[in-house]
């Protein structure tokens, strides 16, 4: 059992002893007290030496600690990114970058944003959305089991769990790609609550491959992350409200993870360059 740094603790009751106060560490001894011979002055100076005076006591100097105590930036809004000089072309792999990445159930979001974060240059942290919700153990309320104010609580805590996260992080010179499933026809929520949580600098980006390919890699899935085909044909339809809105969008259903990577690096160099409205 440990015990608190401080004052020394005293020592364990013995049998036949009584309480102890102001207990000190010399030794205590019961009985008559004896005294002993009396102190013996010191012997005086010799003729023309000065005594020496006592040498003060000091506590010795404590060793600074070289660990444990390293000072983290905190997190704030993450700007937008700086665009490059007109004659330099824009690098996402070597830049701090903030990303969003939205799509459908199915559609590739954490495999590609797992594998664009394992990918780049610099320092660069993945943050799912799902993985962030499904923290919560007992009581967790699983949309799939019907859409209700303790799901959509949750939704929203996660949201903003991850923001936090991601402040952090870019505070610290390390790139965030959080991935969720954003509806268009909910911008205040989706978009707006990204935006509010990371900062103006977030970088959205839709993957949204066709109908038959969603459902196909949705069957693929396992536990609650795998949807009815119903849900599935659902959701992607209103995902497909994003078209017309000013964001770009990548249709992946033709490409593998390194290939969606490499577009998604495209698009993002378009985006620091000419930060879309949103």
């Amino acid at each position: 059992m440990q015990h608190a740094v401080g004052s020394p603790l005293p020592p364990p009751h013995q049998p036949g002893q009584g309480p102890t106060t102001g207990w000190s560490p010399a030794g205590q001894q019961s009985g008559p007290h004896h005294p002993g011979p009396a102190p013996v002055p010191p012997p005086p100076p010799a003729p023309g030496f000065a005594p020496t005076p006592p040498v003060p006591h000091t506590m010795p100097r404590r060793t600074p600690d070289t660990t444990g105590h390293i000072q983290l930036p905190p997190g704030g809004p993450v700007p937008m990114p700086s665009a490059p000089p007109a004659a330099a072309a824009p690098d996402p792999t070597s830049t701090t970058l903030a990303v969003l990445l939205i799509g459908p159930a199915g559609a590739g979001k954490t495999s590609v944003a797992k594998y664009w974060a394992d990918h780049r240059r610099v320092p660069t942290a993945h943050i799912s959305l799902d993985d962030v919700r499904e923290w919560v153990r007992s009581g967790f309320a699983d949309p799939q089991s019907g859409w209700n104010d303790h799901s959509e609580a949750q939704y929203r805590l996660a949201r903003r769990t991850c923001g936090f996260a991601a402040r952090n992080f870019l505070a610290n010179g390390i790139s965030c790609i959080l991935d969720d499933a954003v509806f268009p026809d909910r911008p205040v929520v989706g978009l707006g609550g990204w935006k509010r949580h990371v900062g103006p600098g977030l970088l959205p980006v839709v993957l949204l491959p066709g109908l038959e390919i969603v459902l196909e890699r949705n069957a693929k899935r396992a536990g609650n992350r795998r949807l009815t085909d119903e849900e599935v044909a659902r959701i992607h339809g209103r995902m497909a409200g994003w078209y017309g809105s000013g964001l770009p969008i990548i249709d992946n259903s033709q490409m593998d993870v390194q290939q969606t990577a490499q577009v998604l690096n495209d698009v993002l160099a378009r985006s620091i360059a000419s930060p879309p409205s949103w």
